[in-house]
């Protein structure tokens, strides 16, 4: 299997916390982001390293900080990150964001860009469920 060293979680607070838990009981080094406004929060010092999320091409909000995918990325490509942790809401359902890990290879930790594509439509999803013999709910059908 594919050993990983060094985790990104790409979110903040509880859900940052446990991920980067769960790196250090696989003996995986963590890297927390933080926006300026959550430089005291309690997910910085949890991780092994953290760093701010910062952007030279444009201001950050406290919340759009952490869904400035490519601030992310470059984070992560200038501390040899390996693996990408989206947590929970912010990017974790973001098929740009998950593509754009693939294509720096970097591993999302995640459905992959396509999979997150196709589940993201429900439409699509309820047609592969049924295409895959997969119980759906009985609801309204196009022929």
């Amino acid at each position: 299997g594919i050993k990983i060293s060094k985790l990104l979680c790409a979110n903040r607070g509880e859900i940052a916390t446990r991920v980067f838990r769960a790196a250090h009981e696989l003996g995986i080094r963590s890297v927390a982001i933080f926006s300026d406004e959550d430089r005291l929060q309690v997910h910085r010092y949890k991780a092994d390293e953290s760093y701010l999320l910062q952007s030279d091409e444009k201001e950050l909000s406290p919340v759009g900080a952490y869904l400035d995918i490519e601030t992310i990325i470059r984070i992560a490509k200038e501390n040899d990150v390996e693996a990408i942790h989206p947590g929970y809401g912010f990017l974790s359902e973001n098929t740009t964001f998950a593509k754009r890990c693939e294509e720096e290879g970097i591993i999302f930790i995640g459905p992959s860009a396509e999979n997150l594509h196709r589940f993201g439509d429900k439409t699509q999803a309820r047609e592969i469920a049924i295409a895959n013999k997969i119980p759906v709910i009985p609801g309204f059908q196009q022929d």
